[in-house]
């Protein structure tokens, strides 16, 4: 990214370096000085104004390594904010958070730049639509439906399957999505992209999809914006040519940790268990922009690293509060093969009611949760005394306790080449007749194994021995 490629709103002023403190640069102006979020360069190195210091003194956040800056060294300040390229130019792309191409392909050439700082919808302007985004995860669809125009979280720790999950909903949504996708990678991997970029190629639907990343290895500043990025790309799609967009976050809990960074490298103050004290609003600022409006909804998934499987740690109780759905990935399922590891008692969604799923749907989710919820009180006699010891009532609501949580296993299309088994994709209607076959059943011709990463319950018969 050039200073020569920013539009320009104002005349430029030209300022000096008084400090340099890590990642951040206190910049010297004489004249007039820059606005809170304007984009100043200092040789190569771009850098955003986040504090007006003191007289003609601004403090910055660098977008890059400081290296070969030093005291006294000429800033220039552009007059505008970051401005990125919006409109159906970037579809296809993966680009950075300047908007600058990260494919090796030529810069997409938009006719229209947009600031990445941009106010959200009015409470007037936003639409309810109650309507459901199915995907085909029988587990996700059946206990915490996505809502079209909402936010979902992924929650779980280190190596639970976020991220997986994250790939298969883009294979499984994308393909008979309407609208446009939008993939932003906070703080993740460059090997995560790049298979996800190969990935996006080989189902065909790249071409509808543009991916923005601000990578591990980047500056805190660039994995703080790259969000705002993604939204204000989003938006134009949203409310300028009215369609549908299905925004995927990895990791959101990324944005935090960063915006962290930035305010001890600001010389906050840091708050509760060391985040900084802005978390709440900042959170605020980015989750806001992500709503339904009488053009067209933004639905968001994202995926929420919780540190040391802590629910209660400051980030992921933000978190939930923005979210309209949770699906919570749990270690244990994870440690026993049972994937997707959604624990099917602790997710949870606004949209599971009579008045939107219908009563039939709302009905069975009850009673897996029901069922499941008494197998996990029973586990303790079952460990100490045996299965054996049991009523007959008790025997029976544990083999469909067991027979439901294998049937919420699910071969996945993006892990078949590590599985060796061929991905399913089970609409909402065969998920409800399995379920609701299994809870009306009290004895079992077939084993449990049996019910083990299959799709539709029809599929019992290629899985019986």
């Amino acid at each position: 990214m050039t200073a020569d490629a920013i539009a320009v709103a104002k005349p430029k002023t030209d300022g000096r370096i008084a400090a340099i403190r890590g990642g951040v640069v206190d910049v010297a102006f004489d004249g007039p000085v820059p606005q809170i979020h304007d984009l100043l360069f200092a040789g190569t190195v771009a850098l955003e104004v986040a504090a007006l210091v003191g007289e003609g003194l601004v403090r910055a956040i660098a977008m890059a390594p400081v290296r070969g800056l030093g005291l006294g060294m000429a800033v220039r300040a552009t007059g505008s904010p970051i401005m990125v390229p919006v409109g159906e130019a970037v579809l296809g792309r993966m680009l950075d958070v300047f908007g600058a191409p990260m494919d090796g392909r030529p810069s997409p050439q938009a006719v229209e730049r947009r600031s990445i700082h941009q106010a959200p919808p009015q409470l007037s302007d936003r639409v309810l639509h109650a309507q459901i985004l199915e995907t085909g995860i029988k587990a996700i669809d059946l206990l915490s439906p996505i809502e079209r125009g909402g936010k979902t979280g992924l929650f779980g720790g280190a190596g639970v399957g976020k991220t997986v999950l994250i790939t298969e909903l883009i294979n499984n949504t994308v393909q008979h999505y309407k609208g446009v996708s939008l993939f932003c990678g906070i703080g993740e991997r460059s090997r995560e992209a790049e298979e996800l970029y190969r990935e996006i190629g080989d189902a065909g639907v790249r071409d509808k999809t543009v991916m923005l990343f601000g990578q591990m290895n980047e500056a805190p500043g660039v994995r703080f914006l790259v969000g705002n990025t993604a939204l204000t790309m989003a938006e134009y799609f949203r409310d300028d040519l009215g369609q549908d967009v299905l925004l995927l976050i990895d990791n959101i809990f990324r944005f935090v940790q960063a915006g962290s960074e930035v305010s001890g490298l600001m010389g906050r103050m840091p708050s509760r268990v060391g985040y900084q004290p802005t978390l709440a609003t900042e959170l605020a600022a980015l989750e806001e922009r992500i709503t339904s409006t009488s053009q067209a909804a933004i639905t968001s998934i994202q995926a929420v690293y919780v540190p040391a499987d802590d629910f209660t740690d400051p980030a992921a109780a933000h978190i939930f509060s923005h979210l309209s759905a949770s699906v919570v990935l749990s270690r244990k399922r994870a440690s026993e093969g049972l994937y997707p590891s959604v624990d099917p008692l602790a997710s949870a969604s606004v949209m599971l009611t009579p008045a939107v799923v219908g009563q039939r749907h709302y009905d069975i989710a009850r009673a897996v949760r029901r069922t499941l919820s008494e197998y996990e009180e029973l586990r303790d006699i079952i460990a100490m005394l045996g299965l054996e010891e049991l009523s007959s009532a008790d025997r029976a609501t544990v083999a469909r306790a067991r027979r439901l949580e294998r049937f919420l296993t699910q071969p996945f299309f993006t892990t078949e080449s590590f599985s060796g088994m061929s991905g399913k994709l089970v609409p909402i209607a065969d998920t409800l007749a399995g379920c609701e076959a299994i809870l009306g059943q009290t004895r079992f011709d077939l084993p449990e194994s049996a019910y083990y990463m299959i799709g539709a319950l029809d599929d019992l018969k290629e899985a019986a021995p």
